[in-house]
């Protein structure tokens, strides 16, 4: 398999014959490539930052964390897993500055390990960014149920106000990425604004244990859970790994993508580290765990309503809601873009490779995540909405399963590139220019290897299933399947057309000296 840089050299653009089928050999347009100096650094840091959904992770996961797994000491994770992920980022972001493409994970893959493997990476982000997506319609329907029950007295099953925002996110991701990057920006800031508030109230009136550092105590992260804890904190950060998704849409990719990485890294891990210290402190180190276990999702608004009022409590239920709606956004645009980057290549139909002629937005990929979005939605409505159903069904199952899949598939995919980045520059000759670049991803893909393994073994604990049952294995395997599909389909196109298989991860490059081959022959 060859590097990024003799596929460029060795496939002469005079030689590569017509667009066929596969939709890759010629790029007549410019809607086959993604409209240039949309984003800046703001709008790209908050388009990374909204997918984190930092209220749902306050409010959702880190409860859940505590409750389930006991751990006191999660503040520490989110430290640890921040210099894990620093380091990650190293490699990934100087790799940025050398390939900039919409499909950024398979194409790193592609670029360092070869268009087969990258061929397995994009199925595998496709299923991947689609589940984080789609899971959270189960967990949005049931809030935005909740409150028409709070505070209107009218019954809504879930599933309506589901895939009412399936089609509301459908119709925005058709829209200009600038006008997306400005709705996630204003709700992800309200967020942000609301965590901090809390955050000072606890911190200025702590339980009877006063202001405790025991929660990033060592030997707090002791017992069978850690594990475990750490695949709930990691699913916390996922988003920023997004941003290089987005560097065909700026300016100056190979400056704005590491910047927003690094930048939405150190926020994640400060804020979230910070914030889950804070409901330490408002429970008490010794009492947040059976906080947790008693009151569930509804830990933050339990410990907020006596410090900040019942009126700061509704809004915060509210904004919860919107926060929900600001990663559905967010996700659905890595969806799209990944879509109309495997479109591009061959590795989907060739009309995936296309943009919308007014607005840039990959359209045809975006209504390909709104359809599995409601197709999956509507299924889940048909087997958990029932009269003596479990009322939870939509969180428990359609949340859970699929955020965990997602989860798990973007592990898997960050240690696969941190790999692929040392291939890439150890055949480039740049070893000794990047050696600690390549020690850095070194360090974070065995950690996130080990995160990985955790992740498989405890399943059964991530979905809330017995040890015994079926799903332990079938849900981790629907990114297996991905998987060895993908690589199937990257060595069915290796045998069939060989100059399409060598341009996977080449994405822009091979527009750009297609447009360069046409105008030569014009001439």
């Amino acid at each position: 398999m060859t590097t990024g840089s003799s596929k460029t050299s060795s496939t002469p653009s005079a030689s590569r014959p017509a667009a066929d089928g596969g939709g890759i050999s010629t790029f007549k347009g410019q809607e086959r490539a993604l409209r240039a100096d949309r984003l800046g650094t703001a709008g790209l840091l908050l388009s990374v930052l909204a997918a984190t959904a930092p209220l749902m992770v306050v409010a959702g996961v880190m409860p859940t964390a505590f409750a389930v797994m006991g751990i006191v000491g999660q503040p520490l994770l989110f430290v640890i897993l921040g210099v894990v992920l620093v380091l990650f980022s190293v490699g990934y972001a100087e790799m940025s500055r050398h390939v900039h493409n919409a499909g950024a994970f398979y194409a790193y893959v592609a670029r360092g390990l070869g268009g087969t493997a990258g061929a397995g990476a994009a199925l595998v982000a496709l299923a991947a960014y689609s589940a984080l997506q789609v899971g959270i319609y189960g967990i949005f329907g049931f809030e935005v149920s909740g409150l028409f029950a709070t505070y209107l007295e009218v019954e809504v099953a879930w599933w309506i106000p589901a895939l009412a925002a399936a089609l509301v996110v459908g119709v925005l991701g058709w829209l200009k990425i600038d006008v997306n990057a400005l709705v996630l920006g204003v709700l992800l800031l309200i967020e942000v604004a609301l965590v901090v508030i809390f955050d000072v109230a606890a911190v200025a009136d702590p339980a009877a244990e006063g202001l405790s550092l025991h929660a990033f105590n060592p030997d707090t992260l002791t017992g069978a859970g850690v594990g475990t804890a750490l695949c709930f904190c990691i699913a916390a950060f996922t988003g920023f790994e997004q941003a290089p998704v987005y560097a065909e849409e700026t300016s100056r990719p190979q400056i704005l993508v590491p910047r927003a990485m690094f930048l939405a890294i150190g926020f994640v891990a400060v804020f979230f580290a910070f914030s889950s210290w804070a409901l330490t402190v408002a429970a008490g180190p010794s009492g947040i765990v059976g906080a947790a276990q008693k009151q569930s999702a509804g830990l933050l608004f339990f410990l907020t309503e006596p410090r900040l009022g019942e009126t700061f409590t509704d809004v915060l239920h509210v904004l919860f809601v919107t926060g929900m709606f600001a990663a559905l956004l967010s996700f659905h645009n890595v969806v799209a873009r990944y879509a109309f980057a495997m479109g591009r290549e061959g590795l989907l139909p060739a009309a995936f490779g296309r943009t919308a002629g007014t607005s840039g937005a990959p359209g045809t990929g975006s209504l390909l995540q709104t359809v599995v979005a409601v197709l999956v939605v509507a299924g889940f409505a048909l087997a958990d909405d029932k009269p003596t159903g479990d009322p939870t069904a939509p969180v428990l199952h359609l949340f859970t399963w699929f955020g965990n899949i997602g989860a798990l598939g973007v592990i898997l995919l960050m240690a696969t590139a941190s790999l692929s980045v040392i291939v890439f520059f150890v055949r480039r000759g740049a070893a000794g220019a990047q050696a600690w670049r390549l020690a850095a991803s070194a360090v974070a893909g065995v950690a996130l290897l080990v995160i990985a393994f955790y992740t498989v073994t405890d399943f059964d604990v991530l979905v809330g299933a017995g040890p015994g049952s079926a799903l332990t294995w079938v849900l981790p395997g629907i990114i297996l399947l991905a998987a060895v599909l993908g690589l199937l389909q990257g060595l069915l196109l290796r045998s069939r057309n060989p100059e399409a298989h060598a341009r996977i991860g080449l994405g822009n490059e091979a527009f750009q000296l297609d447009k360069a081959a046409e105008s030569g022959t014009d001439q």
